[in-house]
C-alpha cells in the first residue's frame, strides 16, 4: 500500500509464531521487529496488532513498515541458525504456488522427517527448527467464524462449501475447520485478488475494493463470510457464536499504519483499540 501522507510505500507482515501462553516471549518477538541492526529503534516500523490463541499456542503479530525495511526472509536466514524458508504466493516466482499447495507438497502438518526437503532459502531443515513459510500477497487477513457445535465433520462440510477452490465457493477464501474452546471454528484466510468482472463493492455486498498504486483489488467482505457461514449452519439446524477478524481490513490497516508511523508509535498494539476500534 502507498501513503501519500507519509511519502512512503508501506507493507505489512503477518508473523505467525508457535507461542501464545508466555506473553513476555510474544511481546519480545514483537519488540525485536522495531529495532535496527544496531539496536536503535527504527522510526518507520510499528507493530499494529498481536493476536494470541491460548488453546493452540499460536500468535499472529502484525508489523507495518516502509517496504525497504521488510527484508524478512533474508533476515531470518542470516540471523536465525538453522532457519529453512519455503516461499509461496507472489514470493514464489515464477510458480506462485499457494500456501495450501506448498503445505501439501511439503507434508506441512504430517511430515516427521524434514531432512530430505530442499528449502528455497537457508539450510536443510532440522526437526528442532521446523519449517518456516514466507509468502507475499496484495493483502491477506483472517476471518474466523465459530459455529455452535462440536461436530468437526459438519464444520468441515461448511468450510468446504465456502472454500474458494469450490465451484460455488467464495473467491480468495481458504478455509479449515478446527475444534476450538469446545466449539468448531471455521478459520478463513481471506486473500485479495484482481478481477475485471467485479463491480459491486458496497459494505453490504459480497466484495470490497481498494487500490494500490493504481491497481484495483477485491476481497470478500468479512460480513459476507459470516453471513454465509450462518446460513450454512442454520440449514443444518445450528447457530453461530461469533466472528473474529484477526488483523484489519486493507483500509483499516492503512489508517493504522499511517497514524502509528507518523506519530512514532512502535508499540501501537497496546493502544490501538482506543483509537480505531
Amino acid at each position: 500500500m502507498s501513503s501519500s501522507r507519509l511519502g512512503l510505500r508501506l507493507a505489512v507482515c503477518l508473523l505467525n509464531i508457535s507461542e501464545a501462553r508466555r506473553k513476555y516471549i510474544v511481546e519480545n518477538v514483537a519488540k525485536a521487529a522495531l529495532l535496527e541492526k544496531n539496536g536503535q529503534k527504527h522510526p518507520e516500523v510499528s507493530v499494529l496488532n498481536i493476536f494470541s490463541d491460548q488453546e493452540y499456542n499460536r500468535s499472529v503479530i502484525t508489523i507495518a513498515a516502509s517496504v525497504a525495511e521488510l527484508g524478512l526472509a533474508e533476515n531470518l536466514v542470516q540471523g536465525v541458525p538453522g532457519c529453512s524458508v519455503f516461499l509461496f504466493g507472489e514470493a514464489d516466482l515464477p510458480e506462485k504456488r499457494t500456501l495450501v499447495q506448498r503445505r501439501k507438497q511439503l507434508g506441512w502438518f504430517t511430515r516427521r522427517d524434514f531432512s530430505a526437503l530442499k528449502p528455497d532459502l537457508g539450510v536443510a531443515p532440522a526437526r528442532r527448527c521446523g519449517l518456516t513459510g514466507i509468502g507475499a500477497s496484495p493483502y491477506v487477513m483472517n476471518c474466523n467464524v465459530t459455529i455452535d457445535s462440536q461436530d468437526l465433520a459438519l464444520g468441515k462440510e461448511i468450510a468446504s462449501a465456502i472454500r474458494g477452490s469450490n465451484v460455488n465457493g467464495l473467491k480468495g477464501v481458504q478455509t479449515m475447520a478446527f475444534p476450538h474452546e469446545g466449539k468448531i471454528e471455521i478459520a478463513c484466510n481471506v486473500e485479495s485478488f484482481e478481477d475485471q468482472e467485479v463491480t459491486e463493492t458496497s459494505e453490504g455486498s459480497q466484495y470490497m475494493a481498494y487500490s494500490v498504486l493504481g491497481d484495483h483489488f477485491y476481497y470478500v467482505s468479512p460480513h459476507y463470510i459470516e453471513a454465509q457461514v450462518k446460513k450454512l449452519a442454520s440449514d443444518r439446524g445450528i447457530g453461530t457464536t461469533g466472528r473474529a477478524l484477526i488483523g484489519f481490513t486493507p483500509q483499516e490497516c492503512k489508517n493504522c499504519a499511517e497514524y502509528a508511523i507518523k506519530e512514532g508509535i512502535g508499540e501501537f498494539w497496546k493502544i490501538r483499540r482506543g483509537i480505531f476500534m
